[in-house]
């Protein structure tokens, strides 16, 4: 009986009409996006070279035009691993090495793992079917096969393929390409720059404060956002095509990352200054508004981080690094601003980075220290209340503390850590007054809420409470507020909670760090002014406008007013002539630790001592 081949005799050859319903082209009518499948790279690996012959001229009528074929099954990996094919037509039953040796070798090679296989066999056995097709097969078809069916199953085994592959290079909601297509082609621009010896650069594109749109008016709103301005930046880039930024191979082109990111590859620049003004223009094209009924006008800016090469490396990761860098010092700045790449930048994260490494060290190794410095009613100089005040001695020498420290600790994420070290801290040391008969004053302990749910903090405060400390001698003084953008309504009947059981709460930084905005989304006690303000203030008229500014809101909402950084007779006279309540500094005492300030500043009686201020007798 002479075996089979691969179509049955009278079935290699379809009318016209049959063979262009087979064709790719219906399926690039059906889907665009799959790409051009009639230069897909078809494989096949028979030990009958008549199979061969006759499925290749077949695929021809029907409209393909790549091919590569093996009639030695022991040479069929090495080709594949040389060229990967679009999809594979592997016959099973071959001498020396047959279709599921191939099948399985396949399978442990990462760079043929996924290339769709169709199996042609002879075989009718139902085992033979399941096993090809545990170890990956895609299809399996008994010869002699259906030429319309090979036919239709090759141009829907490419179609998916090419799908799958178009959805694993561009994002989902914008259709730009994605992170990994922009990686390879950074790759790509890179290459071809060495060569020519040309610069170019990478710009990183955020979205100022899509958190706060999602959070007020839905992740669709956010999204909607998102939309309009990557349409918004693609007209504004494919206007350059073949312009001044643009090379022989290459135009600028757009990408968009997860979450608020856009990129961007400018593959020529001829100087930072075209450069400059191609940036202000995409960032005045990026700034899109919106209105929802009943609601406030919404507008949307973006900020932008750059990197230069060569300058700034030639290398793809270093030059992402950099424009990530640039972009995150851009927003730090401001909204709707630009920063290009500085070698600072790098030497700043990485002396952070090595400083929070050792930061945790320090904890573990008693290396701090837990300071008070008095804080002062203006009026009368009275001694009311001790801020707390962290201080780190490095082991170069250099001193770490106050603000710094507790920037640092929201960078490294120690902020619980730092809280749960200070208020162990605490405790000891008002049991230490009150065992010395001595009466502890209320104490602000400062905390960053910069990867510290309120859930935590009131967790830790709460334990802390049950150990001693009083509730209504707290006050937690709330650090990097910005993540009060986010806040939950749960979240924030935490913190009222915690003001419920006589724990007060202080916005610290303000006119820095937090704002008016904060103090909506969170009642508190208390305002603390950021020490900025102090700075020149003799001769600042702007600073002493803001300060009078802020204590009129302070008093209009009922709350304390701490004016920090008091350092000089000529400030207190300030803050005293204008009515502010409370104020800390230098001029009222330095920082001591927990033995030192008891003995300068606490009584038995608790009657509170007096500040001698300038110009007053002692």
């Amino acid at each position: 009986m002479t075996q089979p081949t691969v179509f049955a005799p009278g079935e290699d050859r379809l009318s016209d009409a049959e063979l262009r319903a087979l064709s790719p082209k219906e399926a690039l009518w059906r889907n665009r996006s799959v790409g051009e499948l009639a230069n897909a790279l078809i494989m096949m690996v028979d030990d009958e070279m008549l199979n061969i012959e006759m499925t290749q001229a077949f695929l021809q009528d029907a409209g393909y035009r790549h091919f590569v074929f093996t009639d030695a099954p022991e040479h069929a990996l090495a080709m594949m691993r040389k060229e990967p094919p679009a999809v594979l037509l592997l016959d099973l039953s071959m001498p020396r090495v047959n279709g599921l040796d191939i099948l399985a070798a396949m399978r442990d090679d990462p760079k043929l793992r996924h290339v769709p296989a169709i199996v042609l066999t002879i075989s009718t056995d139902p085992q033979v079917k399941l096993k090809a097709l545990a170890l990956g097969a895609m299809d399996f078809l008994s010869k002699p096969v259906d030429p319309s069916e090979l036919g239709l199953r090759i141009r829907n085994t490419l179609a998916a393929s090419a799908y799958r592959e178009y959805l694993s290079q561009h994002d989902t909601l914008t259709g730009l390409p994605n992170k990994q297509r922009y990686r390879r082609e950074v790759e790509e621009v890179l290459a071809a720059a060495r060569v020519q010896g040309h610069s170019g650069a990478l710009l990183h594109v955020g979205v100022d404060a899509l958190g706060r749109i999602n959070d007020a008016l839905g992740r669709g709103v956010g999204d909607q956002a998102l939309l309009r301005i990557a349409k918004r930046l693609e007209s504004c880039v494919q206007t350059e095509a073949g312009g001044e930024l643009s090379t022989d191979r290459h135009n600028p082109t757009l990408y968009r990352f997860d979450g608020d990111e856009f990129a961007m590859v400018v593959p020529y620049m001829d100087g930072v200054h075209s450069a400059a003004a191609f940036i202000s223009k995409l960032l005045e094209d990026a700034t899109v508004g919106f209105q929802r009924s009943g609601a406030p006008e919404v507008f949307v800016t973006c900020s932008v981080g750059v990197s230069v090469f060569p300058t700034d490396g030639m290398e793809p990761e270093l030059l992402m690094r950099n424009a990530g860098l640039a972009l995150r010092h851009a927003k730090q700045a401001g909204p709707h601003r630009y920063e290009f790449y500085s070698p600072r930048f790098n030497e700043a994260a990485l002396s952070r980075l090595d400083l929070g490494a050792e930061l945790r060290h320090a904890v573990r190794r008693d290396e701090l220290e837990l300071q008070y410095e008095p804080r002062i009613e203006l009026a009368s100089g009275r001694v009311v209340a001790a801020q707390s005040h962290l201080r780190w001695k490095h082991a170069s020498g250099r001193v770490i503390e106050g603000d710094e420290l507790m920037d640092l600790a929201g960078s490294c994420e120690m902020d619980v850590t730092l809280t749960e070290w200070t208020f162990e801290q605490m405790r000891q040391h008002v049991k230490n007054w009150r065992a010395a008969g001595l009466q502890p004053v209320p104490m602000g302990i400062k905390v960053s809420l910069a990867n510290m749910r309120p859930a935590d903090l009131a967790q830790l405060t709460d334990a802390a409470v049950a150990s001693g400390l009083e509730a209504n001698n707290l006050s937690l003084e709330l650090q990097h507020v910005g993540a009060l953008d986010h806040l939950p309504a749960k979240e924030a009947e935490v913190m009222a909670a915690l003001r419920r059981k006589g724990v007060r709460l202080a916005m610290d930084r303000f006119g820095s760090q937090a704002s008016v905005a904060h103090l909506r989304k969170l009642m508190c006690d208390e305002i603390k002014v950021d020490a900025s303000f102090m700075r020149d203030l003799e001769k600042d008229t702007q600073a002493q406008a803001m300060l009078l500014g802020i204590g009129d809101l302070a008093r209009r909402l009922n709350l304390r007013c701490v004016a920090c950084g008091v350092d000089t007779p000529a400030q207190l006279a300030f803050l005293r002539r204008n009515g502010c309540d409370l104020g800390q500094g230098r001029l009222f005492g330095q920082a001591a630790n927990g033995l030192a300030f008891a003995a300068r500043w606490l009584t038995r009686s608790g009657k509170p001592q007096r500040v001698v201020l300038p110009g007053e007798p002692p």
